[in-house]
């Protein structure tokens, strides 16, 4: 495949539009997102807590179910598709949890491993059984994010940032064409959370996919991202690059005004 066709094949690949999601009826959590994501880097999306962030990638992964629009991905509507179809679409979207989600009694590179389920049988995912390839590409993964060591660690005695780590890992093990990463500094020390923040951005550039990532600290976020995302009460009031972003916008997302400095 030529260069010029992977730019074509990439464009526009994971389009939004008029995105809504209502968890009680008549009160909307996101009232008609229209957002564009065609480039690489990281897009980091800012916003109030209960603004609707964590809901819009939960929508865009189809963990929940949107109440209308589409999201566009791949040639399909991902909040269409059902089935084997979403099944296949779902495995193209890494996700990297606040919480972290991985499975305790597991150890690290067990969980790196769970990313390839998507591309097994249910007999296979079953009994987890991994091919050769798939097993050192998540001993390499391992290495990448610094955790060749705790290998065979169970998942609940690391840190919160070896975790977060390893949530990383088993993400981009899906090999995903998009990455999205739900508050993944939230819970993590300031060096810890830029050390988190490296790995997304280096993920992001080496496979050549862009990065939604939901974060609270503004300036961690300005220092990464290619593009911010503002949002404040379920709608976009900002979209542009970091450096355009002004106090009058972040007044505009967050409210008033003694939070700044």
């Amino acid at each position: 495949m030529s260069s010029t066709h992977a730019a074509v094949d990439r464009s526009n690949f994971l389009e939004i539009k008029g995105l809504q999601k209502e968890y009680v009826p008549g009160n909307p959590i996101l009232k008609g997102i229209d957002i564009n994501i065609s480039e690489p880097g990281i897009v980091a999306i800012i916003g109030p807590s209960g603004t609707g962030k964590s809901t819009l990638l939960r929508c865009i992964n189809r963990l929940i179910d949107p109440t209308a629009g589409a999201i566009l991905f791949d040639n399909a509507d991902l909040s269409q598709a059902k089935g084997g179809e979403l099944r296949k679409l779902r495995r193209q979207v890494g996700m990297v949890f606040q919480e972290y989600n991985l499975v305790e009694r597991l150890t690290v590179i067990e969980n790196v491993l769970t990313g390839r389920l998507g591309y097994m049988s249910a007999w296979q995912a079953w009994r987890r059984k991994f091919s050769q390839e798939d097993i050192n590409g998540a001993f390499e993964l391992l290495a990448a994010v610094g955790l060749s060591e705790h290998a065979n660690k169970r998942a609940d005695s690391l840190s919160g940032g070896q975790r977060q780590r390893v949530g990383i890992a088993r993400a981009v093990m899906q090999n995903p064409r998009v990455l999205l990463a739900d508050e993944p500094t939230s819970s993590l020390d300031p060096k810890t959370a830029v050390e988190i923040m490296e790995l997304l951005e280096r993920f992001s550039e080496e496979k050549n996919i862009p990065a939604l990532v939901n974060i609270h600290d503004v300036k961690l976020a300005s220092r990464f991202a290619k593009r911010m995302i503002g949002m404040s009460n379920g709608v976009v009031v900002y979209d542009g690059s970091p450096e355009g972003i002004t106090d009058e916008h972040l007044k505009q997302i967050y409210g008033g005004e003694s939070w700044l400095d």
